[in-house]
């Protein structure tokens, strides 16, 4: 998933952790609003509150979507929390070039921020959490 397809989503209103979970879900070639619309509060770090980004947060989630469980019969990936803690690591360090995890941080405080750093951001850590599914055999 390109930056295009990320502000192509961003201009119909979705925000990073929705655009992270609808692109995975454009990946299964599925839909399902329920999840997107509940991705929703996430955004804007914790419901806008420039708390933990939503690109984290979402990433996180797209893992969870794959590897943990949803079902009574399901048994969660045993990789489910190693993976999730490479993607925080990654995010931490070179997902935000060191300013660590929360939206306030990576925008350096100023909302007008949020164009030049997020599309970038969102299309970084989708990247990432599709190398970090493949590497515990995941094809998405």
């Amino acid at each position: 998933m390109d930056e295009m397809y990320m502000m192509e989503l961003a201009t119909k209103g979705y925000y990073c952790s929705q655009i992270l979970m609808k692109a995975i879900l454009d990946a299964e070639e599925k839909e399902n609003s329920d999840l997107i619309r509940a991705m929703g509060g996430l955004i804007g770090g914790l419901g806008f509150n420039q708390r933990i980004c939503g690109a984290l947060t979402g990433g996180i989630c797209a893992i969870g979507y794959f590897t943990c469980k949803g079902e009574d019969d399901e048994i969660e990936d045993e990789n489910a929390k190693e993976m999730i803690k490479k993607l925080i690591e990654w995010f931490e360090t070179e997902g935000t070039n060191g300013k660590g995890t929360e939206c306030k941080d990576i925008i350096d405080g100023d909302l007008k921020n949020q164009m030049k750093v997020c599309p970038n951001l969102v299309s970084g850590t989708l990247e990432k959490v599709f190398d970090i599914l493949a590497e515990y055999g995941y094809d998405v």
